[in-house]
């Protein structure tokens, strides 16, 4: 019976495997240990109130409690009666609780069921000598339910293990507590398992409490090995033969006959008490684990040993009780030993499931041999530190009982539920239905027709391009391009070759464009702007070669030609001062002819949406959309010239198409949009630098999606439904919380646990049911983005059909931007909801590999083609 380290390593290392076994769908039929789901997904916050009757059905006396729980004082016990199964009526009556009143309550059942959800329980069969009959496959809540239906109004919520309900009674002092473990009687353990990993049990958010019943550990045969003739003579004489091999092993109903087997044996081979043999040796039960612990006292243990060797009829000597108290101290060892090696490979898992490199963690306690044996809470406690040295244990004592436990799960469900209903009220703003969608495109195809017009305003500007041809493959030569479109300025060389493959080569470098330049003077931007096309040229040796270029401009411009454009107004967090109202082009070039160093043929001014579609159609000759989703959001699309009645000189091309930049972004400023506007747009709008601007823009791009998830999490944690009420600094801070955490945390591949690092990485210590809060927040968020946006789209698919008299339009939309990219669910959604309010239009969506940079190149080779000889620049 004495066990090594590496013995109780190996042992630790089954079990693991046997937890897995269990959890497993495949596995889980024939597994020895069954890892049965709780549906308990939380511990206690300390946040949860009520009050709740507790039945707990475990041994040989039942109980019936009143339990009432207030926020932040604790557990308050009522009465606390052994009683028999039909004295609940007597209980409540004896307690003055009222008869009439609906109450909910809470079953401790200490014996293995199967749970499809928390109120319910199949018992799965019995155990510690309990054999009623009628009752094994049968749900026993529904049993309770017909029991106390006769004279009570009570509402049975919840069926809980005794194990679990020992965890939520110590989780609701200490919140590290995340594992059970029962040593009395019988014996288990339980603990919070992440849901991705518990098959049986559909979804994988958060996690759920697992009862691993291990007692079952070894009925397979993985403890032959580790087995004695004593272990087998206990097993053979017990009421469920080769069953709860390990308990057998460890726990108080079967200690006290493994001590006296070893004794009988010794006994008869005259080791002890002269070879004498007792009848009462001989009798079954006549040792207790009682007596084991009493043997086994400090101070009086070898009084102990004499006094109950004598109540057996026999004449123990000084060495006899020497002997048995040694016989006592190896069987409860090699049991503290025993729960150590599983207890370690529990708290292993939960390393492992959380990855972290050390792990802070509290066991809750219950059960007669670790509450009453001397030595035995110390061993244990020895042990577990010894094989998991990584790991800081806390063991906590559950003086409370199982019975409060259960009124515990009780309190956190419907703490859980009500915040459900309080998260969901919040959220519903966000989620859109078909109706709010279809008000959406024709607010938007409204603006487009508006924006076309002579006269009158429009939110949505429909800026002319100047841009009549997309590419058709016979584009040659070298041509510059500039990209200014956000935090970056980019430089790019583009080398177009006819039937030549690739049929573009191109070269580039990235600036940064720093926060004082982008809020102080015009003329500092620009200047800006030629260093760094300075510093490219150089690098690429063609300071000296005059190319035409074309300018990428992503910010509203009202053009009259294709490079001449004024400038509307800034956004994405610009504010460079003598800019808007000006022609930005002639800005470039005064800016270049101060620094003197070169010069060069600004031959377009394009939008980056623009340079997209252009970039894209290079690809496809189908595509005539260009969508940008990135830290803005726009759309172009070529438009009939007839339509576009702003345009000075129409019916000098009536029959030809132009590019138009619809600057959407600008959707909702005239207050069209107001009925899907919530409270969290509104504070994010009047947070902004351009307030009741781009309100479109702040609903569906990445410059402000996380700032709405900020807002969102701020509101919720001051209700007290996040983050256990705790509004952190780094929560107020505007912008902490960037889009590309969205993409992040609602990735598929992406754990709880990974949610849970990032929001601690921002200063924000999370729970799992946190972190599932905060996931289900960005992905309201963002999905609503993606609807809008698909919305719009339909809205222009939609025009472009009509235009063209189609019944169906098949037609390329070119897509940049990283929300659109980097999104995991961002694209999907965009093109299922076109696809939902377009159905007569099938639109493919084209990422663009180079960006609106080689669209300004290619702008540029199709211009030079209609008007000079393009040798010139080859």
């Amino acid at each position: 019976m004495r066990l090594t380290d590496d013995q109780l390593k190996e042992i630790s290392a089954t079990f693991q495997a046997e937890m897995k076994k269990g959890l497993s769908s495949d596995s889980n039929a024939a597994a020895a240990v069954k890892m049965l789901p709780t549906h308990v997904h939380s511990t206690p916050v300390g946040s949860e109130k009520g009050e709740f009757l507790a039945l707990d059905l475990g041994g040989s006396k039942f109980k019936v409690l009143q339990v009432k729980v207030k926020e932040g004082m604790g557990i308050i016990r009522g009465g606390l009666f052994d009683l028999v199964s039909e004295s609940l009526k007597d209980f409540m009556q004896e307690k003055n609780i009222d008869l009439e009143k609906k109450h909910p309550l809470a079953l401790t059942f200490s014996f293995p069921c199967e749970q499809s959800r928390l109120d319910q329980g199949t018992l799965l069969n019995w155990s510690k000598n309990y054999q009623v009959r009628g009752f094994q496959g049968k749900d026993v809540v529904q049993a309770l339910r017909q029991a106390v239906d006769r004279g009570m109004d009570v509402e049975v919520l919840a069926l809980v293990n005794d194990t679990v309900a020992t965890m939520m009674t110590c989780g609701f002092e200490d919140s590290y507590c995340e594992v059970g473990l029962i040593i009395g009687t019988g014996t288990n353990a339980c603990y919070m398992e992440a849901m991705r990993n518990v098959d049986l049990v559909e979804g994988d958010e958060g996690r759920m409490c697992v009862n691993t019943e291990w007692g079952g550990f070894g009925d397979d045969g993985a403890l032959a090995d580790f087995i004695t003739d004593f272990d087998r003579d206990v097993d053979a004489a017990s009421n469920n033969p080769g069953k709860q091999i390990f308990e057998k092993m460890v726990s108080g109903m079967y200690l006290g006959e493994l001590v006296r087997l070893v004794v009988l044996k010794m006994a008869k081979k005259g080791l002890l008490f002269d070879g004498y043999v007792s009848s009462a040796l001989r009798t079954k039960g006549t040792i207790t684990t009682g007596q084991v612990a009493a043997m086994e006292e400090y101070k009086n243990g070898l009084t102990n040993t004499k006094n109950i060797l004598t109540s057996l009829d026999l004449n123990p000597s000084a060495d006899d009780c020497v002997a048995v108290q040694h016989i006592s101290t190896i069987v409860s060892f090699r049991s503290s030993n025993l729960v150590a090696a599983g207890l370690a490979a529990i708290l292993m898992r939960i390393k492992e499931n959380q990855n972290l490199r050390t792990l802070r963690i509290t066991v809750g306690v219950d059960g007669t041999v670790y509450k009453t044996h001397p030595q035995y809470p110390k061993r244990l406690h020895k042990v577990v530190r010894r094989l998991l040295p990584e790991c800081h244990v806390r063991f906590v004592l559950s003086d409370s009982g199982s019975s409060i436990g259960a009124a515990m799960v009780t309190a956190v469900a419907q703490r859980l539920a009500s915040q459900r209903r309080k998260v969901d009220e919040r959220l519903l703003a966000f989620k859109l239905s078909i109706e709010q969608l279809r008000l959406v495109k024709a607010t938007m195809r409204a603006g487009l027709e508006a924006g076309l017009k002579m006269k009158g305003s429009s939110a949505v500007k429909m800026l002319p391009s100047y841009v009549c041809r997309t590419p058709d493959g016979k584009e040659c030569g070298k041509y510059l391009a500039l990209d200014l479109g956000g935090t970056n300025f980019r430089v790019l060389l583009v080398k177009f070759r006819k039937g030549l493959q690739p049929r573009s080569r191109l070269y580039h470098k990235i600036y940064t464009i720093p926060q004082e330049i982008m809020q102080g003077t015009g003329e500092d931007l620009f200047d800006h702007i030629v260093d760094c096309i300075s510093d490219f040229l150089e690098y690429m040796g063609i300071k000296n070669v005059r190319l035409p270029a074309g300018f990428t401009f992503s910010f509203p411009c009202e053009q009259t030609a294709l490079d001449t454009g004024m400038l509307v107004s800034w956004t994405k967090g610009y504010k460079a001062t003598d800019c808007e109202g000006h022609n930005v082009v002639s800005m470039l070039r005064e800016a270049i002819k101060r620094r003197n160093e070169f010069d060069l043929d600004i031959a377009a001014l394009i939008n980056d949406t623009v340079g997209t579609m252009m970039s894209c159609a290079y690809e496809d000759p189908q595509c005539e959309i260009g969508l940008i989703a990135g830290t803005g959001t726009n759309l172009c699309y070529m438009e009939e010239v007839k339509n576009i009645e702003k345009l000075e000189q129409k019916k000098k091309m009536e029959r030809e198409k132009m590019c138009i930049n619809t600057e959407w972004g600008g959707l909702g400023d005239d207050g069209s949009l107001d009925h899907i506007i919530t409270s969290y747009d509104v504070e994010v709008d009047q947070n902004s630098i351009n307030s009741g601007k781009q309100r479109f823009e702040k609903l569906t791009s990445g410059m402000y999606l996380g700032e709405v998830v900020r807002q969102v999490l701020l509101d919720l944690t001051r209700g007290g439904l996040l983050f256990k009420g705790n509004v952190t600094e780094p929560l107020k801070k505007p912008g902490i919380f960037e889009t590309k955490f969205l993409s992040q945390i609602e990735s598929d591949h992406l754990a709880l646990l990974q949610v849970r690092s990032i929001l601690q990485g921002l200063g924000l210590d999370s729970t799992s049911d946190d972190s599932i809060i905060v996931k289900e927040v960005c992905e309201v968020v963002s999905r609503r983005a993606a609807q809008l946006c698909g919305a719009g789209m339909a809205a222009v698919v939609d025009k472009i059909r009509e235009n063209r008299g189609l019944d169906h339009l098949n037609i390329t939309v070119g897509v940049d931007g990283a929300l659109y990219k980097l999104h995991p669910h961002f694209s999907g959604v965009l093109r299922e909801t076109a696809k939902v309010l377009a159905p007569q239009c099938v639109v493919t969506f084209l990422p663009s590999e180079e960006g609106s940079g080689k669209g300004a190149a290619l702008i540029t080779a199709v211009s030079c083609r209609q008007h000079l000889n393009h040798e010139v620049f080859i």
